[in-house]
């Protein structure tokens, strides 16, 4: 629980840094340079390397975040953030204990089931409550919600995919340590060719954002990752949803955000769900 609530909190400032005020592209380019720099070393000289199969297991990790990072940048490049986030973040545990039920034979009673629906509605209920403050074109709105749900179901898919992946490995950390490598080789190569078309930024800025961005990712994802060996992976993924508590929260207490009685019932009403779901377990 710890570790999935810890990746929580990483993920929704992650969120926020991707967005931020740089070109989502150049953002997710520089965070992927910085984690590559970093895990690159680590898994040559520090943990096991992978062996046979595990190869096979990252090969398909790494195609299935690719689709994801670019659905994602997709998706904040039409639509606010505040609307696109809660979105992915709300499909995420609905198709994520389907997808475990099928493929992990890990299933959810019927009461799990109901605080995963009172989550996930009350997530997509923040991004219905954010979309109406929002001045954004309908047709700009409309793309950026379509590629959000499918970056939704793909955080599901990878997800799944990854604790079925960490649960193969012998040393969990050579699992994390390479995915980190393997998944971080595409989008540096984006962000030189835009780079090249357009140009940059001021280069430290950048640096700084992916620089944070990789450390964030390291938290957010190796201990969601570590949670799914100990607990089942529709449990793990419940707890790390709870991100939009605490972007909610950030924004109260950092940005100056307005909460209201509209949002403050629904970051209830997503905390109370994952409360069930843990209880009810």
């Amino acid at each position: 629980m710890a570790l999935a609530l810890m990746s929580a909190l990483m993920h929704a400032i992650f969120g926020a840094l991707q967005k931020g005020r740089h070109d989502p592209w150049l953002s997710r380019g520089a965070i992927d340079l910085c984690i590559l720099l970093i895990a690159l070393p680590v898994g040559l000289w520090a943990v096991p390397h992978p062996q046979g199969a595990e190869w096979l297991i990252l090969i398909g990790a790494a195609g299935i975040q690719l689709i994801y990072k670019v659905a994602m940048a997709l998706a904040y490049s039409r639509a606010a953030f505040s609307v696109v986030y809660p979105v992915t973040r709300g499909m995420g545990p609905l198709a994520t204990g389907v997808f475990a039920g099928l493929f992990l034979a890990e299933h959810f009673n019927l009461w799990q089931w109901v605080g995963v629906m009172m989550l996930s509605g009350a997530i997509l209920g923040l991004s219905a409550l954010n979309l109406r403050a929002e001045r954004l074109a309908p047709r700009a709105v409309r793309h950026g919600l379509i590629w959000a749900v499918a970056a939704g179901i793909l955080v599901a898919v990878y997800t799944t995919y990854s604790a079925w992946g960490i649960r193969q490995t012998a040393n969990p950390f050579t699992y994390l340590v390479w995915f980190f490598v393997m998944t971080a080789l595409d989008m540096p190569l984006v962000l030189a060719v835009r780079a090249w078309r357009g140009g940059l930024p001021p280069v430290m800025p950048l640096a700084l954002r992916g620089l944070a961005g990789a450390l964030l990712a390291f938290a957010s994802f190796g201990g969601v990752m570590l949670a799914c060996r100990l607990v089942p992976v529709g449990q793990a993924a419940v707890l790390r949803e709870t991100s939009s508590v605490f972007a909610a929260l950030i924004g109260w207490a950092f940005l100056g955000d307005t909460v209201g009685p509209a949002r403050m019932a629904a970051v209830v009403l997503i905390a109370l769900g994952a409360v069930i779901v843990q209880i009810a377990a």
